[in-house]
């Protein structure tokens, strides 16, 4: 991981977020999958830069370089 996401039980319930905030990864990748630009998402949260931006992009990618992972099925 790197060194602008972080993973804090008490903050966001312990959902990635950018350093710093309360901005959640899965929002500005949300963001950039419907279309928005980096430019678009800056003028929504001022305190991102590029950089927090490309660090959720490279957070994204690490979690989908995935190859498996344990879950159990609730019955």
């Amino acid at each position: 991981m790197n060194d602008r996401v972080v993973i804090d039980p008490l903050i966001c319930h312990g959902k990635p977020v950018i350093k710093d905030t309360r901005i959640l990864v899965s929002n500005i990748l949300s963001d950039l999958a419907s279309g928005a630009s980096v430019t678009d998402i800056i003028d929504n949260y001022p305190s991102l830069t590029n950089e927090d931006i490309r660090a959720a992009l490279d957070f994204g990618s690490e979690l989908a370089n995935f190859e498996c992972f344990t879950y159990e099925i609730s019955k």
